[in-house]
């Protein structure tokens, strides 16, 4: 198959860029598999629908279909024909975050999806995407459009059209080049079907944000210990986002995270970091990638899967990460770091 890569401008207002965004919906309506660009990565489109559509994105994923997958709408009005009802809450976070990084479980229509899409649970997640190429695709092609990162299964996911075309070119019909992505975590996921409402995957907007809105929200105690059950929210099963060499997360300071670069150095291994703006010069490494400043997490989240894939360019043997604070965007980049360092933790003093 040959991928056909689509580049229009981010706001889809010329002529030949909404022509190229027509080809896209039409593929969709087709029941291909079409990557676009959203606030947060870029996701892998297809027809919620469709169970023939929503297969070709597991095959161009290599991904397990036992995880649940996120139904993208552009306007309000295409609820209805999904979901049973909104809770009170619900109504609350999508009109404080819609369209935005958020992705709100309801309880399904049945009969309605893909039951691929939704791995055979009574429930959805569904959100509205802030990007304009996003909303006016999934509107052009008046259809739900069910769509995960657009990448290789367990690899990071990608903010650029370049990161897509590296994972699956040949796999897919085509991508929307839209340029790069905003935020760089995926959405946050939170199950309102459930009282208190629960937090499964941490990601755009923060626990703090959503309290604001709605008050005490809950955050599963499966996002880091129990990947035996059945997962309610993409992203809380298996390995992801990692790059190609070990990883591992230290909690220490520099001086022991240079000691531990020097001790696999000596062993011949080429040892590759991931720091900081303010702390990068401060190590002596092979490769040594800062991934945003400290002292602004939000540039941290924009630049974490770009920084992970650097690392592939560069044929280290091993990382290290720096590691960051469990509170606001930093839960979700933790929660990332430690899926892809399949939680290998190096403590200092142990």
């Amino acid at each position: 198959m040959k991928t056909i890569l689509w580049s229009v401008d981010k706001y889809v207002d010329t002529i030949e860029s909404a022509s190229l965004l027509e080809e896209a919906a039409k593929a969709l309506k087709s029941d291909e598999v079409v990557a676009f660009p959203t606030e947060t990565v870029y996701g892998l489109g297809a027809n919620a629908k469709s169970d023939t559509a929503v297969e070709k994105i597991y095959k161009a994923k290599g991904r397990p279909n036992d995880n649940p997958l996120i139904v993208h709408i552009s306007d309000y009005s295409e609820l209805d024909e999904l979901v049973e009802s909104i809770p009170a809450k619900a109504k609350k976070l999508m009109d404080a975050f819609w369209p935005g990084p958020l992705t709100v479980i309801l309880e399904r229509k049945p009969g309605v999806l893909s039951e691929y899409v939704t791995a055979g649970l009574s429930t959805v997640g569904i959100r509205m995407p802030d990007h304009p190429v996003a909303l006016r695709l999934i509107k052009k092609s008046g259809l739900p459009i069910a769509a995960p990162s657009a990448n290789q299964s367990g690899r990071p996911s990608p903010t650029s059209a370049k990161h897509v075309m590296d994972d699956l070119s040949g796999r897919i019909a085509g991508v929307l080049d839209g340029g790069e992505t905003g935020v760089g975590v995926e959405s946050t996921v939170i199950d309102c079907s459930l009282e208190p409402p629960m937090i499964f995957r941490p990601g755009g907007i923060s626990k703090e944000q959503i309290e604001v809105v709605i008050g005490y929200v809950d955050i599963d105690p499966a996002l880091h210990e129990n990947e035996k059950e059945k997962p309610k929210s993409p992203g809380m099963k298996y390995t992801h986002y990692a790059p190609d060499a070990p990883m591992y997360l230290v909690e220490g300071d520099q001086a022991f995270l240079q000691q531990l670069i020097e001790e696999k150095r000596e062993t011949g291994l080429k040892v590759g970091v991931l720091a900081t703006e303010e702390s990068a010069t401060g190590y002596d490494a092979d490769a040594v990638i800062p991934c945003g400043s400290r002292g602004d997490l939000e540039s941290v989240a924009h630049s974490l899967y770009d920084t992970l894939r650097a690392f592939n360019e560069e044929n280290i043997d091993v990382i290290f990460s720096e590691v960051f604070p469990y509170q606001g965007i930093g839960l979700a980049i933790m929660n990332r770091l430690e899926k892809a360092a399949g939680k290998q933790w190096i403590y200092q003093g142990s």
